[in-house]
């Protein structure tokens, strides 16, 4: 059976995700696994030098009642997560969910996403978290280290879930294009949905042969493609198909062209996330 990897920390984000993790689960008749991750600072009691600073006994006071307080931030944290975990997980079973595992771990999300994500056939994520500023449209913290991380494929959830009925594959001829129209070929999550297969950018003999093997590969697989071709930057263009066509999901590599990118989320990646609001599909 197929597994959905369902990351929260609580945040404005979240019932989002647990939407966008329902509607792949009933697609992929997959389980969700959801995850909550605990901050490593209340883990440890809090460990300050106050040598030279107060007396011994003043120190000795200060410093037992630091670790009492810290222990009691610990506790607190411990019970909010898992009041977080209860949550999704009434609502995913609201949702019709039956296969539902919830997991509270100790550490960073995006330091320890490898170990959980491994047996999962999809990761779903908010776009920012508790940490983000949302006043500048900064995206969560965790988020590039994720995608990063992780071998399979990120779902971002957007702010609110809406009813997918297409998506547009940013196509730029890359390894990680190619994923993402083998992924939608041969993986139950996008089918039925109408496709739009968009590249952005000078065409060429490479980039046309490119696309008609995407496009044949597609439509044996069921789908009906429409193929859009445009000149100017990928960042404008892309925002702009996605309003103009009413796009529900925007699928894309996680990486430009380039191998000099392979070891970090791509402009453009960056760019479509912070701005549309719809959800990202991403393959690295």
């Amino acid at each position: 059976m197929s597994n959905i990897l369902a990351c929260t920390d609580g945040s404005l984000y979240s019932p989002s995700v647990y939407e966008h993790a329902a509607w792949a689960s009933k697609r992929m008749d997959a389980s969700i696994q959801l995850l909550h991750m605990l901050n490593p600072h209340h883990e440890e009691p809090v460990k300050a030098d106050y040598s030279g600073s107060i007396g011994f006994g003043a120190k000795s006071a200060l410093l037992e009642e630091l670790v009492q307080l810290e222990a009691t931030h610990a506790k607190v944290a411990q019970k909010r997560g898992m009041a977080i975990l209860e949550d999704a997980e009434a609502t995913l079973k609201a949702a019709g969910i039956k296969q539902i595992v919830a997991n509270q771990k100790h550490g960073k999300l995006s330091e320890e996403i490898a170990k959980y994500e491994c047996d999962s056939d999809l990761v779903v994520i908010g776009k920012r978290g508790n940490n983000a500023n949302f006043e500048k449209g900064h995206l969560g913290s965790n988020l590039e280290r994720v995608i990063r991380s992780c071998k399979h494929p990120v779902l971002v959830a957007s702010r609110n879930f809406e009813p997918i009925k297409n998506f547009v594959i940013a196509f730029d001829g890359g390894s990680s294009a190619l994923k993402a129209v083998e992924y939608a070929a041969g993986n139950p999550l996008l089918k039925g949905l109408h496709c739009y297969l968009l590249h952005v950018g000078s065409g060429n003999a490479k980039i046309e042969v490119a696309l008609a093997k995407a496009e044949a590969k597609l439509k044996a697989a069921g789908f009906d493609v429409t193929i859009e071709q445009r000149d100017g930057e990928p960042e404008t263009v892309i925002g702009q198909v996605v309003d103009n066509d009413q796009i529900d999901l925007l699928v894309m590599g996680a990486y430009g062209h380039s191998l000099i990118r392979q070891f970090i989320v791509g402009s453009t990646t960056t760019a479509m996330i912070r701005t549309v609001k719809i959800p990202v599909l991403l393959f690295r």
